[in-house]
């Protein structure tokens, strides 16, 4: 067995396959053969902290199961007239928000463009390494009350912490009991402490204390969530208009 072959089963037993792509690149390239041999570990080395950072990125973003995986900062359209402070939302693009476990409600009407703009921040986060995951406010809740009468709550819980930055998408579409509220609760006081929230919903959050209903609960609950939020408040017509309109003048 070669010293080139013996090399490669080494590093593929390794599993640094980020190197082991980089050193075929520089066995392929009598440039790189030249140069000193640190320069050459040095370019091994970043092509193999590079690769599993994107690998990273890529479980982060199926885990994530995002509604809009495509969704992207980039490809934001701020002439769409949604009422968007362009120097705010470039803060929210930071993330620090998230690392300091604030939270973000978006609200506006349906088809605005909530659920895009939420799984767009969720992508930019990913690119920061901040674990996500996107739930549908009411299938969350139904969630919770199975693994509740089936003895796998602390489970559910347990893995809802394991992400920094929660979705919550489509709040208040689902009236609340409760034991719903209480959920709620629990839910938004762990995120205080370990994690960040993102919740989308059509209804004002002047509303908000009329649909959570029993009074103490929704003051505990607003008060936990409301005075650490930043806003989005859109405004404009559907965006699926749009799109459908677009999709019909091109046919």
């Amino acid at each position: 067995m070669s010293n080139e072959h013996s090399v490669f089963e080494n590093l593929q037993t390794l599993r640094l396959m980020g190197m082991t792509g980089a050193l075929q690149k520089v066995l392929e390239s009598p440039d790189m053969l030249a140069l000193p041999l640190l320069d050459v570990l040095a370019f091994l080395t970043c092509e193999e902290i590079q690769f599993k950072s994107q690998k990273k990125r890529e479980r982060m973003f199926k885990a994530a199961k995002l509604k809009q995986g495509q969704a992207c900062i980039e490809n934001m359209d701020y002439l769409a007239k949604r009422g968007i402070d362009k120097s705010h939302f470039v803060s929210l693009v930071q993330c620090d928000w998230v690392q300091r476990n604030q939270f973000l409600i978006i609200t506006g009407p349906t088809g605005v463009g909530k659920s895009w703009i939420a799984c767009a921040l969720a992508n930019q986060a990913i690119k920061f390494n901040i674990p996500v995951l996107y739930k549908r406010f009411a299938l969350l809740l139904e969630e919770l009350d199975i693994a509740r009468r089936d003895g796998s709550l602390p489970k559910l819980r347990a893995q809802l912490a394991k992400f920094k930055l929660l979705i919550l998408d489509d709040w208040a579409m689902v009236p609340l009991n409760e034991r719903n509220r209480q959920d709620i609760l629990e839910l938004v006081e762990e995120r205080i402490e370990s994690g960040s929230l993102l919740i989308t919903t059509q209804l004002p959050v002047s509303k908000w204390h009329e649909y959570i209903g029993e009074i103490t609960m929704a003051d505990a609950i607003m008060d936990r969530i409301v005075h650490r939020a930043h806003r989005l408040e859109l405004l404009g017509g559907s965006m699926r208009k749009r799109y459908k309109n677009i999709e019909g003048d091109a046919s």
